[in-house]
């Protein structure tokens, strides 16, 4: 089995991060559509350089959407609306530069575990998902829902399975899972709750309180992929799986791990 690895191409590292995917054959996921000034300002350009510079990776190739701040099903419906639109466009780029893939947030607040916060936001997340879903369709995109500050994994399940829609899928944060959920939720539930909407994995290691994305090895790591990526593998089919931290030798040292040909 051959596992499909992406590298995270940030603005500050893109060109070392194409080499990369060059010499392994290996994929691309694009982070620039993620900021707010990079989608206020000439984007156009973006796309074109993007397209450009993209023509010769012949792994996956998929983006990660903007999410700083960004609250779907609010009860604020200018929020939502800001949110819907920041959303939409992502999308409108991914179908531009032919990309399969966009990652969303869920971004459910996760410090409130109180049942009226919880069950308040997954009713209004259900239409707003849906909503999304169906203009994704229209693009040929399918949108991969991520944990964030999620403490446990059926918050996202519960929407997913709900909405039940081909376009709308998850992505595991491997790092979130971590540092934000709770110690009652091992790797194994999580993947057990977004089973089978599961296509789509962010990886790194963490020192299981910061949010870092630091290689598989860091000495301070408490992540064994050794241990994760069989799991992983278990699902059929296997889920892309993207190296998503913040050096490309962090992600160079960390693909002996992989399956690769």
């Amino acid at each position: 089995m051959t596992d499909r690895v992406l590298l995270t191409a940030d603005r500050h590292n893109v060109e070392d991060c194409i080499d990369l995917a060059l010499e392994y054959d290996l994929g691309i996921e694009i982070m620039a559509f993620a900021y707010p000034d990079v989608l206020d300002g000439n984007w156009e350009h973006e796309v074109a350089t993007y397209r450009s510079i993209l023509r010769m990776i012949r792994g996956p190739i998929t983006l990660h959407g903007p999410f700083m701040d960004l609250v779907s099903g609010s009860p604020d419906q200018q929020i939502n609306d800001v949110c819907a639109r920041r959303y939409q466009h992502a999308i409108r780029i991914a179908a531009d530069l032919n990309i399969g893939l966009v990652v969303l947030h869920a971004n459910f607040i996760g410090s409130l575990h109180n049942a009226f916060y919880r069950e308040g936001w997954h009713k209004r997340n259900v239409p707003f998902w849906y909503s999304l879903a169906e203009i994704a369709k229209q693009y040929g995109v399918v949108i991969a829902l991520e944990n964030m500050w999620e403490f446990e994994p059926t918050i996202i399940g519960d929407i997913l399975n709900e909405v039940n829609h081909p376009n709308l899928r998850a992505c595991l944060d491997v790092g979130h899972a971590e540092v934000f959920g709770e110690a009652d939720f091992p790797l194994h539930h999580w993947i057990g709750a977004l089973h089978p909407h599961l296509v789509h994995t962010h990886m790194n290691n963490n020192n299981g309180v910061m949010d870092e994305h630091h290689g598989f090895d860091w000495q301070n790591g408490v992540l064994d992929y050794h241990q994760i990526l069989p799991l992983l593998r278990q699902i059929e089919p296997p889920p892309t799986m993207v190296l998503e931290m913040w050096e490309v030798q962090a992600m160079r040292d960390s693909l002996h791990y992989f399956q690769l040909d």
